[in-house]
């Protein structure tokens, strides 16, 4: 549930007279805001100090609340929920403004100070699950979810790439990568994965300053380096591969600090790079869809950004760097090796 809308839509979105009705109960029909959404069918108004969001049939409005009672009860930094209407697809909660880790950066904070904020937010995640994996546990990131993200790169990325279907020994090869990359995930450590960590999904509380987390209701009990992966391999910034090794060394002794226990140095990075990758070939997936089924053809912007995050994580890893011969031909015209 996306809660950073820079700005109003043009044409405000219909409120039904059932959603205008519910508001008029809870004294909430004046002063409505049409918000700009995120990539999900969901929609977003401001009212007066609070947000609605409008979740259409069959979506994540269970899921949400789920991982919101378990993450508020946790002690992390959550919206609180102000009123739901479930038969409508509501949820009211507490407005946060507007200013996301994004626009914190853009405007010219420190980096510096910020990503290590985020980096102990990533932390703080992944420890405050432990032993609390009871009901109602978080859904857990199997074999058959990981494997299913990243058909999304042979379902969506490839047909915008290349028409013809792909020969036996080229599917032969992404079966292989893929069942590496699933095993590789598999045997991490499993903690509190947001899913989608990344700066528009941290909030700056605006009368705390605190880092606050949204858009979680895909919440996973998964691998331990996934959200430190989402946050490090960014589709607004490439922060490049020296300082993102800081940030993971950063992160590997904090794990230590907080009563984890890392694998070496150079072990934890290959970690975190698997995920990254695992990660990225998804990415292109979803973004592919978001653009050819959704009609949202911006996200094809982000895609030779993430291309060039697969074919550098590719060549980083002795053991996958000869599946970089396959991948040549599907990279975008802009960026082909």
């Amino acid at each position: 549930m996306s809660q950073s809308p820079a700005t109003a839509v043009v044409e405000p979105p219909a409120l039904s007279a059932q959603v205008r009705s519910w508001l008029a109960q809870e004294r909430l029909d004046a002063h409505i805001e049409a918000l700009r959404g995120d990539a999900s069918a969901r929609r977003y108004w401001r009212l007066r100090g609070a947000i609605l969001a409008e979740f259409p049939p069959g979506d994540e409005l269970l899921p949400f609340l789920r991982v919101q009672y378990r993450w508020q009860r946790a002690g992390l930094p959550v919206p609180r929920i102000l009123a739901v209407q479930p038969r409508l697809g509501l949820i009211l909660q507490e407005d946060l403004g507007d200013e996301d880790l994004k626009a914190r950066l853009d405007r010219g904070a420190p980096v510096a100070a910020n990503m290590e904020a985020a980096l102990d937010l990533v932390l703080r995640l992944a420890a405050a699950g432990r032993g609390q994996w009871g009901r109602p546990a978080l859904p857990v990131y199997d074999r058959a979810r990981l494997d299913g993200e990243l058909q999304l790169f042979r379902d969506w990325y490839l047909p915008c790439q290349q028409e013809r279907p792909l020969s036996s020994a080229a599917a032969k090869a992404l079966d292989d990568l893929f069942a590496t990359l699933v095993a590789r995930a598999l045997a991490q450590p499993r903690v509190w994965v947001h899913r989608d960590f990344h700066a528009r999904n941290i909030l700056m509380h605006p009368r705390t300053g605190e880092l606050t987390l949204i858009d979680f209701q895909d919440a996973v009990e998964g691998p331990w380096t996934y959200d430190l992966a989402s946050l490090l391999w960014d589709r607004y910034w490439d922060w490049g591969p020296q300082q993102r090794a800081a940030w993971i060394e950063s992160y590997r002794q904090r794990l230590a600090d907080c009563g984890f226990a890392p694998p070496p140095p150079e072990r934890f990075a290959e970690q975190v790079q698997s995920m990254a990758l695992q990660r990225n070939l998804k990415i292109l997936g979803i973004f592919c869809r978001l653009a050819r089924r959704d009609g949202k053809e911006h996200y094809l912007e982000f895609l030779p950004r993430f291309w060039s995050y697969v074919w550098q994580g590719l060549g980083r890893d002795p053991e996958l760097a000869p599946y970089r011969e396959w991948f040549a031909p599907w990279a975008p015209s802009s960026v082909r090796p």
